[in-house]
C-alpha cells in the first residue's frame, strides 16, 4: 500500500518507487484451480498463490463470488502457516508478497486429501446419518483421492500404497503432521471462541540435499477449515455461500478480527482478476 504519495509529482513519485525496489515482472501461470493462481516464482524451487474472491460449492453446483476473500485468505493462511511452522511443522509458506500474493516452496504434490473431522458435518453427517453438530468420540482422519472428474473418492491407507500415491514411510509422516496439526489449531480456535469443526489438507514432497521431507501445503483459511462460533454454533466459514446462508464476507472478517489479523481501516476489496504481475514489495 502507497502511503503518503498522492500529493507527488509523477517524477518524484516514480524515483520513490525506484529507489524501494518495487518492481513489477512477468510471470508464467503454472495452474489456476477454484480460489487460487499459481505462477512461476522469482526464485528456482518456489511459486507465487495468488488468492482470488472465487467460492464455489463441492463439484461446482454453485458459484460466486466473495469480495475481499482473497484478500483475508492470505492474511488467514499467512498467519496460521507461520504458526505451523513454529511448532515444527513443516509448510510450503515462505512470506506474504502483497495484499493477494505469498510465496511458497515449489512441492511434489501428493495427490491424496485428507480429512480431519471433529465434528460430524457436511456429507460425513449425511453419509453415515449422523445429526449435524455431533461430537465425534474421537478426531476420524479419512483420505481422498485428488480426482475432480471422479469427484475425489474416499480411499484408504490400502489405495494409498497399493497404487504408490504414497510409501508406508510417508503415510506415516502425514498422520504425524495431521494429528499434531490438529491439536493445535483445535486449541488455537478454541481460545477465540471457535469450535474446528473439520478441514482438509495437503501435502507435498521436498528435497534438502538428497533428503525428502514431507511438507503442508495449500492453504488453511475458512475455505477449507469448518468454524463454528462455540456459544451460537453460528457458521463462520464457507458453508455460509454454501448453504445461503449470507453474510459471508462477515463472517471471514470476523475470523480475521478474531485472530488479531484484521488491521484497523483495512478495506479487504480488489480487482478479482489475477494479473501475471507480481510485486516485490510488500503491502502492509
Amino acid at each position: 500500500m502507497l502511503v503518503g504519495t498522492a500529493s507527488r509529482c509523477p517524477v518524484t513519485v516514480t524515483k520513490w518507487l525506484r529507489s524501494m525496489n518495487f518492481r513489477m515482472s512477468r510471470r508464467r501461470r503454472i495452474f489456476e484451480g477454484k480460489a487460487k493462481v499459481l505462477f512461476e516464482g522469482p526464485e528456482p524451487g518456489t511459486l507465487v498463490q495468488y488468492f482470488k474472491d472465487d467460492a464455489s460449492a463441492p463439484n461446482n453446483q454453485k458459484k460466486g463470488i466473495v469480495t475481499g476473500k482473497g484478500v483475508l485468505n492470505n492474511r488467514i493462511s499467512e498467519y496460521l502457516m507461520t504458526k505451523l511452522n513454529d511448532i515444527g511443522v513443516p509448510t510450503h509458506f515462505m512470506r506474504r508478497l502483497n495484499m493477494r500474493e505469498q510465496l511458497i516452496r515449489q512441492l511434489d504434490i501428493i495427490p491424496i486429501q485428507i480429512v480431519v473431522r471433529n465434528v460430524a458435518a457436511g456429507s460425513f453427517a449425511k453419509r453415515l446419518g449422523i445429526p449435524e453438530g455431533t461430537a465425534l468420540p474421537r478426531s476420524i482422519v479419512e483420505f481422498y483421492y485428488k480426482q475432480a472428474d471422479l469427484n475425489n473418492p474416499m480411499v484408504s491407507e490400502e489405495h494409498i500404497t497399493a497404487f504408490g500415491w504414497a510409501n508406508p514411510y510417508e503415510l506415516d509422516e502425514i498422520m504425524s503432521h495431521t494429528l499434531r496439526v490438529n491439536d493445535y489449531m483445535s486449541g488455537l480456535f478454541l481460545g477465540i471462541g471457535l469450535r474446528l469443526v473439520d478441514f482438509k489438507m495437503e501435502f507435498g514432497r521436498i528435497w534438502d540435499h538428497d533428503e525428502m521431507r514431507i511438507v503442508l501445503a495449500d492453504e488453511m483459511t475458512p475455505d477449507n477449515c469448518r468454524l463454528w462460533d462455540i456459544k451460537t454454533n453460528e457458521k463462520m466459514d464457507k458453508d455460509r455461500f454454501v448453504e445461503d446462508l449470507g453474510k459471508v464476507e462477515e463472517a471471514y472478517q470476523e475470523v480475521a478480527r478474531r485472530l488479531g489479523i484484521l488491521p484497523e481501516g483495512l478495506n479487504p476489496t480488489g480487482d478479482n482478476t489475477p494479473t501475471n504481475n507480481i510485486t516485490s514489495i510488500n503491502e502492509r
